[in-house]
């Protein structure tokens, strides 16, 4: 049966937040639905305030649970996720699933952009793939997925100002409009601009570095005033590095990193934030800790994952 236009119901939802899969075919249909709304999308999405912007997810299920229970339920709140949805957690499936269900049922009220997990090479390596292959008994579901992290946008503009990434600024990118040219619909390059703005990190040096995760670069203080300025911004919302307070601002303000993975691995004991831009886009952050034992569900043993930082 080919899916309507609002084929993620509200039952399937339902279903997908009591961590429940759904079947390989209605994988499918909800990709093939998502992947017509991402196709319209800019690589450089512009997001209207007020806005709830997120950090790293990681397939820590009733962690986003937890989020959602402090920043409101989607469409109540207006959600931006800045990328890694999945590897290292139990739950990759099942937060990536509900994550674009929600999407397909409300486009308007969440935005999701590509983080440097959402590539096919690092979730072989990383947990969602031998997830999916678990869960399904084939890799379909994963292809699925992976298909659709290729038309994930890359960035998000918030009321003209604000921009948020997963990773960060690029040496090959000095204006926005450079990130809106580029061909997303690909796996994550291992060099260049697309895999810059996934892998990069700020640092407290001068112009760029060389980054210790092998791709991507460091990027300085001075780095950010000079994009912030010529694109005439406010600050930088990025994610990708794990802050034991929840969330960093450095370099005056100017960019700030938002993590919403607490005890990041089951093990790390960080909080974890999310960043609330009201109608002004003043910024407020709400910390919470990792859902209780007792309301997080157990996976096998065999689904622990033996990779961690």
């Amino acid at each position: 049966m080919i899916p309507g236009p609002c084929f993620a119901s509200c039952s399937q939802i339902e279903q997908l937040r009591n961590c429940e899969l759904i079947t390989e075919a209605e994988v499918r249909n909800l990709c093939a639905k998502a992947r017509e709304i991402l196709i319209e999308e800019s690589n450089v999405q512009r997001v209207d305030a007020p806005v709830t912007i997120c950090g790293d997810i990681h397939g820590q299920f009733y962690d986003l649970k937890e989020l959602f229970a402090v920043g409101g339920n989607c469409p109540d709140t207006n959600y931006l996720f800045m990328g890694d949805f999945v590897d290292r957690g139990f739950y990759s499936v099942e937060t990536f699933l509900l994550l674009l269900a929600l999407k397909v049922r409300y486009p308007d009220r969440i935005t999701l952009i590509r983080g440097n997990h959402e590539s096919r090479q690092i979730t072989q390596v990383y947990g969602f793939y031998d997830e999916c292959l678990r869960k399904f008994g084939s890799v379909n579901v994963w292809r699925y997925c992976c298909e659709i992290f290729d038309y994930l946008a890359l960035a998000a503009l918030v009321d003209d100002r604000v921009l948020c990434v997963h990773g960060g600024l690029s040496p090959a990118l000095t204006t926005l409009d450079q990130i809106r040219t580029i061909d997303r619909k690909q796996e994550v390059p291992h060099d260049g601009a697309m895999c810059d703005l996934l892998w990069s990190d700020p640092e407290d040096i001068d112009g760029w570095g060389v980054s210790p995760r092998g791709a991507g670069y460091l990027f300085g203080g001075d780095v950010v005033a000079s994009f912030i300025h010529t694109n005439n911004l406010t600050f930088i919302a990025r994610a990708h590095q794990l802050v034991m307070e929840g969330y960093k601002s450095m370099f005056k303000d100017q960019i700030v990193t938002v993590w919403s993975a607490p005890n990041y691995c089951y093990r790390c004991g960080n909080v974890a934030a999310i960043l609330e831009l009201d109608e002004k886009l003043e910024r407020s952050y709400r910390i919470f800790e990792a859902a209780a034992q007792d309301t997080r569900g157990m996976p096998a043993k065999k689904a622990a994952p033996d990779y961690f930082l």
